[in-house]
């Protein structure tokens, strides 16, 4: 019988869940405890350190339970030994601390989502260096791209959303500091830079008073070495304009947005309290596919939510229909405790009913990917590189984000009879020209030019 072996000391394991808000609260705690002196490990398949640090995800019940399994997986081999102290952070720890208190107490410390530069200030000091600055991260993503999130918080308080409750008002973050941290990552290898929020719209507004997205974006498409900008999770009320003359201008910053509609209807908008109606919505779509000629769209939209009949969900699908978003997420609605919705409308659609519509949504996108991507087809696209696996290299065009997006495949194992050689060295991190050959709704493929 193999022997158990002790956790192993001065050794720190980091499992992150959920999303990448999450991901750079993660890094960020990382290059605190490796600032500490200590070696980190990410997202271990085995966790054998004398601590483990969970960073809990507590947005959906499909999240949650994943944090909650990972918690009591973590309390098992802390019982068999092979694990030491266990400390959860996190989106979760912050909804429902005492709770989770009570029911389980093998957990040897907890933090919510914004306290967690505690859990580091108890940890002794083996280096006896400078601590780093709080901002500063350890990437877990790819050297050649980050996340970079400019705000935390929100004020918008849709009906259906927990968020505002888990992470409090919006707060942005200094643009001096920002840029900082665009610097030091350019410096590091960084070509690709990817805004997060839960509001990109009201970026500026609590510490200027204004909206400064644009401003933002601005400065950061100008430091050198940056080579992408993309813009993730804008709201449509209230959305800045002004952003969009920087995203025609800036050959660095992607014709790409993310920007949650959620629904079209008016019932189910008024219902869901976007402060935004079905004709803003066309109207707002218009001038952004006008003033940035060539912009993709990512959307995300809700089946299922209270007010949202047969007629609703038939306008849902004609909105899709006609306004061919390029990349589209779906999901069906689900009471959260404590939102405006649970306290204040009836949950009566059935859940067989918001997945039939949801699948019905999700047909009608498969088939305007597909038209979409074969309009690529014998087009050349610059092309970042991301990985290389069994003679393939898999990148992706201004036009896809890390992770959610569709990838480009290209084969470029050397064949004897075609002996190829490329001009560039084709490897993780490199831009490259390629000529689409194939489209399929969720991936392309191509060939180096």
């Amino acid at each position: 019988m193999a022997r158990k072996s002790n956790p192993v000391k001065n050794s720190i394991d980091i499992i992150s869940l959920g999303c990448s808000k999450n991901l750079v609260e993660s890094e960020r705690l990382i290059r605190q405890l490796e600032g500490r002196g200590y070696k980190v490990n990410f997202d271990p398949e085995a966790p054998c350190s004398e601590f483990v640090v969970v960073n809990t995800c507590g947005f959906i019940s499909d999240a949650k339970e994943e944090s909650i399994n990972t918690i009591l997986q973590l309390c098992q081999r802390k019982k068999e030994g092979r694990i030491g102290r266990i400390a959860v952070m996190g989106c979760l720890s912050q909804r429902y601390l005492e709770e989770l208190k009570a029911e389980i107490p093998e957990v040897d410390l907890w933090y919510g989502k914004f306290d967690w530069p505690a859990l580091v200030a108890q940890l002794p000091d083996l280096s006896g260096k400078t601590p780093p600055a709080l901002w500063e991260r350890k990437l877990t993503t790819p050297p050649h791209s980050a996340y970079l999130k400019i705000s935390e918080g929100c004020n918008r308080f849709c009906a259906f959303c927990a968020i505002p409750g888990i992470t409090g008002r919006h707060k942005s973050r200094p643009i001096e500091e920002i840029l900082e941290e665009v610097k030091t990552l350019v410096k590091e290898g960084v070509k690709e830079f990817n805004l997060i929020a839960q509001d990109l719209s009201a970026y500026g507004l609590d510490i200027y008073g204004r909206q400064e997205l644009a401003t933002l974006v601005d400065k950061i498409s100008d430091i050198k070495g940056v080579e992408w900008i993309r813009l993730h999770y804008a709201y449509p009320a209230d959305f800045p304009k002004d952003l969009l003359d920087v995203m025609a201008k800036k050959d660095n910053v992607c014709k790409y947005l993310d920007i949650a509609f959620q629904h079209i209807a008016d019932p189910v908008l008024e219902n869901m309290r976007r402060h935004i109606s079905k004709n803003e919505t066309v109207e707002l779509l218009k001038e952004i596919r006008q003033r940035v000629p060539g912009i993709r769209i990512r959307t995300t939209l809700m089946t299922g939510f209270p007010g949202e009949g047969q007629k609703e969900f038939e306008e849902l699908l004609e909105f899709v229909r006609t306004q061919k978003f390029d990349r589209m997420g779906a999901f069906t609605y689900c009471e959260e405790e404590d939102t405006f919705a649970a306290k204040n409308l009836q949950d009566t659609i059935p859940q067989e009913v918001k997945q039939q519509r949801l699948d019905l949504l999700m047909d009608l996108q498969q088939k305007i990917s597909l038209e979409l991507n074969e309009e690529l087809v014998g087009t050349i696209q610059r092309v970042l590189i991301d990985r290389i696996e069994d003679g393939v290299a898999y990148g992706r065009t201004q036009y896809d984000s890390p992770e959610v997006d569709p990838e480009v495949l290209i084969n470029i194992k050397e064949s004897e009879e075609e002996n190829k050689e490329y001009v560039v060295d084709v490897k993780p991190g490199v831009f490259v020209n390629v000529k689409i050959t194939e489209a399929y709704p969720f991936e392309l493929l191509g060939e180096i030019v």
